[in-house]
C-alpha cells in the first residue's frame, strides 16, 4: 500500500487510495474534536491552533451548533433554491447588519457552498455590473482567492497557475500595499478590485489602512467596484466583525465562508443592493447554496458569536498570544490582526529547517499549526481559546524551537 493509502485507512492490500492525493499523505487522522482539542484514532490529544484553516472559530463540536444541525437534519435537508427555506433570510439580514452597521438594510446576499464559490459569484457580479468591455478584475500579488479556474487566476501566485494554463482571461495583478502600482493597473476595462484585508495564504500580510482608503477613492473616481475577500478574515477573526472594518472603508461587495458554518460548508457573497441589482433570475445559481442544514448551522454560529462578542474575544486573546509569542527566543516578529497571526522565525534558530518542518515537529508534540512561508508559521486558534490553552501552545512551540519536541 502507498503511504497515502495507509494514512487514509484504505482497506488492506489496495494498490492505491480511493481518495485523490491532492493534499499528499496526511500526517495524522483526526476522529474527534472538542473545543480547542483534536483526537487521533489512538486517543492522542492535539491542541488545535489552526481551526481547520480559520473555520472552527467557536471550537470543535460546539454544542449549540451541533444541536441546530441535528435538529435540522431531522426536519428538512433540501428542496433547492426554487423554493424558500426558513433560515436564509434571517442569516442574510444578520450578515447585512454586521457589514453595514447602522446603514443596514444596505445589501443583499447570495449563498454558496465555499469561499471559492463566493468569489466566483463576486467575479460574475462584477462582470454583469460592468458590462461588455468592462470586465477585468485586479487583485494583489501573493493573494489567494480560490482554486476554481477563475478564482485561481485572481489568485496572485503564478506558481499555482502554470499547471492549468490557459486560465480565463480578464485578471490582472498589482503589488500589495502599493497604491501607485494599483493605480497604474486601472484602465477603462477594469470592473472591480478584489482584495483580502489580511493576505492569509500569502503569508499573513495585513493591509495598510491608507492603501485601502486610497483604493476606495480610486474606485469612486473611476466607477470601479471595491470587493473585499473576507473568507479567512470574516466573523470576528481579526478583532472586528470583518477585516475591512480596520481599514476605514466601505466596500461594494464582501465575500465570506469558513467561520460562517463553523465547519458546515457554506459561503456567501454580499453586495450593496444597487450592485446586486445587476443580477437577474437565471444569471447565477447553485443547487446546494444556502440549503437548510447549512443555514441552520450559520444561524446558530452567528447567534453564539454575537452573544459572546467574538470580535472582542479575538482582540483580547490575540493581544495575549502575540505578546507571549514575541517573547520566545527564535521569534523575530508577529504580524496579523486579532487571532490570525503570522510568526516570523529567526533563520539561525531554524538552522536549515523550513517553517513547515517546524510545524511538523509541533504536530508530533501535539500542536496543530502550519508553515505559511519558508520562515513563518500561521496561527489561527478558535476565538474561544482559553489563556491556559494559549500558555500550553506557546510552551509547545518554545520546546520545538529550542530543539525539543515535548
Amino acid at each position: 500500500m502507498s503511504t497515502h493509502s495507509e494514512q487514509m485507512h484504505a482497506p488492506e492490500g489496495m494498490a492505491r487510495c480511493p481518495i485523490m492525493p491532492t493534499y499528499g499523505p496526511p500526517p495524522v487522522m483526526f476522529v474527534r474534536g472538542e473545543g480547542s482539542w483534536l483526537f487521533d484514532p489512538d486517543g492522542k490529544k492535539y491542541l488545535d491552533f489552526l481551526s481547520g484553516l480559520a473555520v472552527t472559530s467557536l471550537g470543535h463540536a460546539h454544542p449549540t451548533v451541533a444541536l441546530a444541525i441535528a435538529e435540522q437534519a431531522r426536519t428538512l435537508l433540501h428542496v433547492s433554491n426554487l423554493y424558500g427555506t426558513e433560515h436564509q433570510a434571517g442569516v442574510a439580514r444578520t450578515i447585512d447588519t454586521l457589514i453595514a452597521g447602522e446603514a443596514a438594510p444596505r445589501g443583499q446576499v447570495f449563498f454558496a457552498n465555499s469561499g471559492a464559490e463566493a468569489n466566483e459569484c463576486a467575479i460574475k457580479l462584477a462582470r454583469k455590473w460592468g458590462g461588455r468591455g468592462k470586465h477585468v478584475v485586479v487583485s494583489a500579488w501573493r493573494s489567494f482567492h480560490g482554486r476554481t479556474l477563475a478564482t485561481l487566476h485572481a489568485t496572485g501566485q503564478p506558481e499555482k497557475h502554470e499547471a492549468f494554463q490557459p486560465l480565463p482571461e480578464g485578471f490582472r495583478h498589482a503589488s500589495w500595499n502599493d497604491l501607485d502600482d494599483f493605480a497604474r493597473a486601472l484602465d477603462e476595462s477594469v470592473a472591480a478590485l478584489l482584495l483580502e484585508p489580511v493576505q492569509g495564504e500569502g503569508g499573513v500580510n495585513p493591509g495598510d489602512p491608507a492603501f485601502f482608503q486610497g483604493l476606495r477613492e480610486l474606485c469612486d473616481e473611476r466607477g470601479i467596484l471595491l470587493m473585499v475577500d473576507e473568507v479567512q478574515t470574516g466573523f470576528g477573526r481579526t478583532g472586528k466583525w470583518f477585516g475591512f472594518q480596520h481599514m476605514g472603508i466601505e466596500p461594494d461587495v464582501v465575500t465570506m465562508a469558513k467561520a460562517l458554518g463553523n465547519g458546515m460548508p457554506i459561503g456567501a457573497c454580499w453586495a450593496k443592493a444597487e450592485v446586486a441589482a445587476a443580477f437577474q433570475p437565471g444569471d447565477h445559481a447553485t443547487t446546494y447554496g444556502g440549503q437548510p442544514l447549512s443555514t441552520a448551522a450559520a444561524r446558530a454560529v452567528l447567534q453564539v458569536m454575537q452573544s459572546i462578542d467574538a470580535p472582542a474575544l479575538a482582540t483580547q486573546r490575540g493581544s495575549s498570544l502575540t505578546k507571549k509569542l514575541e517573547a520566545l527566543p527564535g521569534v523575530i516578529g508577529v504580524r496579523g490582526l486579532g487571532l490570525l497571526l503570522g510568526v516570523e522565525l529567526d533563520a539561525e534558530v531554524l538552522g536549515g529547517r523550513l517553517a513547515r518542518d517546524v510545524a511538523a515537529q509541533c504536530l508530533d508534540a501535539g500542536l496543530v499549526l502550519n508553515g505559511i512561508t519558508n520562515t513563518a508559521l500561521r496561527l489561527a486558534p478558535a476565538l474561544t481559546v482559553s489563556e491556559d490553552e494559549i500558555d500550553v501552545a506557546v510552551g509547545l512551540l518554545a520546546a520545538v524551537l529550542s530543539g525539543g519536541t515535548s
